[in-house]
């Protein structure tokens, strides 16, 4: 199934609102800003249990100027097991001034699944991005673990039409064993977690992430300063509800982020 999401946000004195909404089957959009704070808060829900054979989902979110939007998702992304694929493309547009703060649950790559997630990001100046993805090894409970055909995930930032950032993520269990040394080594989770903003100091930021990580135990991760002066935070780890908590707690650094 083809399915589209656009959503528009502009503001409107100091408060964002959401200007223009368009979904199909099975996208349904709820706003749980509840009129107090100046900031949008949307959820992106799905009629459909999950990603299936064939689903194609493209997806917009286009921000005015100075416009705020906190972006969740309804619960866990799971990808069925499939006989040709599906893929999702994401397509953000951010105009000066503007936030993004898009934290969603993990994805759940099914045994024989494959799934191909593009995401592209178009800043101008003076944009906050903080930019979340969690992947599984699947069903860990029903004992399936690393059982996908192919999972892919794109992620390219653009400042300017310039690319800056670009990140890539495949797993292809049986070609290369994700649990082997050098890919992620016995860990069943992987979460990356890109925080750009040109108006706080990054450097100092990244040391306080570096005392998160080490309050969280059976993880590992660290802290890298991208080249266009972001943060990238990747981690290993055992549990998907742990990362999501975790990067729910650095959310609330920016002092933007509440609790549902």
């Amino acid at each position: 199934m083809k399915s589209e999401l656009q959503i528009k946000a502009a503001t409107r004195a100091t408060r964002t609102y959401l200007q223009h909404c368009y979904h199909t089957k099975p996208f349904k959009v709820a706003d749980i800003s509840g009129g107090r704070t100046d900031t949008l808060h949307l959820v992106m829900m799905t009629a459909s249990p999950g990603i299936l054979d064939g689903d194609a989902y493209d997806i917009h979110v286009s921000l005015q100027e100075d416009a705020s939007l906190h972006l969740y998702t309804q619960s866990y992304q799971r990808i069925f097991n499939m006989e040709h694929g599906a893929s999702q493309r994401f397509h953000v547009t951010m105009e000066r001034g503007s936030s993004l703060y898009y934290l969603p649950h993990p994805a759940v790559p099914h045994e024989r699944s494959v799934f191909k997630n593009t995401g592209r990001i178009e800043l101008a100046e003076d944009c906050r991005l903080l930019w979340g993805e969690i992947i599984t090894c699947g069903r860990k409970l029903s004992g399936e673990v690393f059982r996908c055909e192919h999972f892919q995930n794109i992620l390219e930032i653009y400042k300017n039409n310039r690319l800056v950032f670009k990140d890539v993520t495949v797993l292809q269990p049986g070609l290369v064993p994700p649990g082997s040394l050098g890919q992620w080594e016995g860990y069943t989770h992987q979460a990356s977690l890109l925080w750009h903003d040109e108006k706080v100091g990054m450097v100092a930021m990244g040391e306080v992430l570096h005392g998160y990580l080490s309050a969280e135990e059976n993880i590992t991760g660290g802290v890298s300063l991208t080249a266009s002066g972001a943060l990238l935070l990747r981690v290993l780890g055992h549990g998907g509800e742990q990362l999501y908590e975790l990067f729910r707690k650095i959310a609330l650094l920016t002092g933007e982020e509440r609790k549902l």
